[in-house]
């Protein structure tokens, strides 16, 4: 059945799932907030990070959210998360379709109130709409789904009638999506991953090959694991596509923000320098903010957060927070 589907956030990801879905015979929407990019959005039909984005004229795009979300079925959000609150307070505001299902396709957990995207959502949300809200997450670099490159995805929601349509309404020849009740732990996973891929782009940028890379994948299982404890996550889950499945792809393909974000990082440039060189946001950057705040409230060892958000804030030498990593207390592995 045809969708009328609403995209919030014309990034890169944003864009591709837009195109993604209007193959699959949907109506769709875009919104970007910015009145001049969107202009020239509609203009071009062209992304210049994704050479795979050509979007058809039969995509409206516009800076008005009450047009782009008028009637909508879905609403896909995909916004950064530091906009993720601000831009549900907007949909509040707005005369919704009755049991418009929204899904997040923003990874991250805010600070401060140590939410995540869902949570963010469900707080501004109409309890109507908030008992619709899924997540998608998994391996999902833009540049090759947009090529066609086969890639799979979790769909997780409470609502197990909205998991399900939103199953059949992504899947494609090239796109694979399974569902999930575990909302937390899949946004945990795609979080928290980031925050890894960047200690792997400083490792990459350091030069200091597999064996490093690997520990610190390792590792960061154990990270993901020890905090999805705290929020009731499922363990099993981060052996999945939305926590194992994503970190490895994110802590090695070139096209991933976050570990290109620490590899400049390691070449001795701020993340705040290396966010311009990169030209869009690297969600790794304020989720290591919240992440490490949240660990140390609540007294959680988590020793490669620690390291990389010394290093993010506190411009700690890359080479010092390796040291400190490798000289700490011997451990037996899969102590706390």
């Amino acid at each position: 059945m045809k969708k009328k589907i609403a995209v919030l956030g014309a990034g890169s990801w944003g864009l591709t799932i837009a195109q993604m879905l209007h193959e699959n015979g949907h109506k769709i929407a875009i919104w970007e907030i910015n009145e001049r990019l969107a202009a020239l959005l509609a203009k071009s039909r062209k992304f210049k990070y994704i050479p795979a984005v050509n979007l058809p004229k039969n995509i409206s795009i516009s800076s008005d959210l009450a047009t782009v979300v008028a009637e909508a079925d879905i609403a896909v959000i995909v916004v950064p998360s530091a906009f993720v609150r601000a831009t549900a307070r907007k949909l509040a505001k707005i005369a919704l379709k009755s049991g418009l299902i929204v899904v997040c396709a923003t990874k991250g957990l805010e600070d401060k109130t140590f939410k995540t995207m869902s949570q963010v959502l469900a707080d501004e949300l109409h309890s109507r709409i908030a008992k619709n809200i899924a997540v998608l997450s998994g391996p999902n670099i833009a540049n090759e789904i947009a090529a066609k490159k086969p890639a799979a995805a979790v769909i997780a929601s409470k609502n197990r009638k909205a998991a399900k349509t939103l199953q059949e309404i992504f899947m494609s020849a090239y796109f694979r999506t399974y569902t999930s009740s575990d909302v937390i732990g899949a946004e945990l996973g795609g979080a928290v991953k980031n925050i890894i891929a960047i200690a792997c782009g400083i490792s990459d940028g350091m030069g200091l090959g597999s064996n490093t890379k690997s520990a610190i994948i390792t590792r960061g299982i154990f990270e993901m694991m020890k905090l999805g404890k705290y929020f009731k996550a499922k363990p099993e889950t981060f052996s999945g596509l939305s926590g194992l499945g994503d970190l490895i792809t994110t802590c090695f393909s070139p096209h991933s923000r976050n570990r290109r974000c620490g590899e400049k990082i390691a070449q001795g440039k701020t993340y705040e320098k290396a966010m311009q060189e990169i030209c869009t946001v690297v969600e790794g950057i304020r989720t290591c903010q919240a992440v490490h705040h949240f660990a140390v409230k609540y007294k959680i060892s988590m020793p490669i957060t620690e390291q990389v958000y010394q290093v993010l804030f506190k411009r700690k030498q890359p080479q010092k927070a390796v040291l400190d990593l490798m000289t700490r207390q011997p451990k037996h592995e899969g102590e706390k």
